[in-house]
């Protein structure tokens, strides 16, 4: 099964970047962005491609914050174990013409709303932990 990237906490006015996917036939869905590592491709390298495709914004990704997998059913009925690790990522630009997946939407949620909305309870993990991990930071300030 292949390996999924995601950098689950690209910011913007305290909300955190998601793509809106719409497929013909299907309730759209929301996603954190990213996606399969291409051959011979490594992590960092993924997840910079699939978030220029998928949003059109250049990031720079960060440190792994966690690896999770989950087994769902893929919109066409396809069963699949989704292998992905999440990173945190900057964003450092943006290129309208890096995006060509027409079916996803960028759009910007306040994190505690993504935990909701988000399709896969693997990429609301990974806003949790983000989450928690925030929270005891500031507590020890």
């Amino acid at each position: 099964h292949p390996l999924m990237v995601r950098p689950h906490n690209v910011q913007r006015d305290r909300r955190i970047a998601m793509v809106k996917v719409s497929k013909e036939g299907a309730t759209p869905w929301f996603d954190l962005p990213g996606g399969a590592l291409d051959p011979g491709e490594d992590d960092a390298a993924a997840l910079v491609r699939e978030f220029g495709e998928e949003t059109g914004l250049i990031v720079r990704p960060g440190a792994l914050v966690l690896r999770a997998s989950q087994r769902f059913f893929k919109a066409e009925g396809e069963p699949v174990n989704n292998r992905s690790g999440h990173y945190l990522a900057e964003i450092t630009g943006e290129d309208a013409k890096l995006k060509i997946e027409d079916d996803h939407q960028l759009v910007w949620f306040d994190p505690r709303d993504a935990l909701v909305r988000l399709r896969h309870d693997s990429h609301a993990w990974a806003v949790l932990s983000w989450l928690r991990a925030l929270d005891r930071t500031a507590a020890d300030d």
